[in-house]
């Protein structure tokens, strides 16, 4: 059987807690930033985890990382 490799996008865009859940960033925070609102910006700062419901495709692109 050949290996099962991970998506490259994925390995590079996502993080797996040792809980088992899925650390994301916050998108609409890298242009256009003029017309957004200072509370929306800083709204958007830090990471947050993926949703339960997409926790699936996240198991499909990273497998072996115990999701």
């Amino acid at each position: 059987m050949p290996k099962m490799k991970t998506k490259s996008a994925a390995k590079k865009r996502f993080r797996v807690r040792p809980g088992g859940t899925v650390k994301r960033g916050q998108a609409f925070k890298r242009h256009i930033l003029t017309k957004k609102t200072t509370k929306n910006k800083r709204q958007l700062r830090g990471a947050v985890t993926v949703h339960a419901t997409n926790m699936g495709h996240m198991a499909q692109m990273l497998p072996g990382q115990g999701i």
